[in-house]
């Protein structure tokens, strides 16, 4: 199994959104960069797990987890004039840009923020925490996710 952290402006994709869809499932899509491009399309794969991030708000941080439900599939949104991801260079018959389904698992009891994050020496090597990294997909090492789920259930338990 591999874990993720898939990033998402809370006004436009929330967790509590994906939690309302018939479901609780929803194809995550819109991303436009291709290293994020080529983990969704080759990377992803069902059963997979990650961590949901809220990111551009007021308290940036992990609210929750989803299920990979549907492995990299050509990004629809891209060939709708209508659509804000449309991008007139994506050829449906070779699409530039790929989605994946997500299944809501759970919220986390909190926000583990951002600045809650960088004060874990055991988070130091954690891609999201690299000066300079904007990606909205991210893979995540097997103690990274422990440690980080951790931190929810220790909150939960003392809380």
């Amino acid at each position: 199994m591999n874990y993720w952290l898939m990033k998402s402006e809370p006004d436009a994709f929330s967790i509590d959104m994906l939690k309302s869809r018939p479901k609780q499932t929803e194809h995550w899509d819109g991303v436009r960069n291709y290293q994020a491009r080529n983990m969704l399309r080759d990377q992803m794969k069902i059963g997979d797990l990650a961590y949901f991030y809220h990111s551009n708000c007021k308290v940036p941080g992990i609210v929750g987890i989803v299920e990979i439900v549907r492995e990299g599939y050509p990004d629809f949104t891209a060939f709708d004039h209508n659509d804000p991801h449309y991008d007139p260079g994506s050829d449906p018959d070779q699409p530039r840009w790929y989605m994946v389904d997500v299944r809501y698992v759970r919220s986390f009891s909190r926000v583990i923020s951002l600045d809650e994050l960088k004060n874990h020496d055991q988070l130091h090597s954690m891609t999201l925490l690299k000066r300079g990294n904007r990606l909205s997909i991210m893979a995540i090492a097997t103690k990274e996710w422990q440690y980080i789920l951790k931190l929810d259930t220790l909150f939960h338990e003392n809380y």
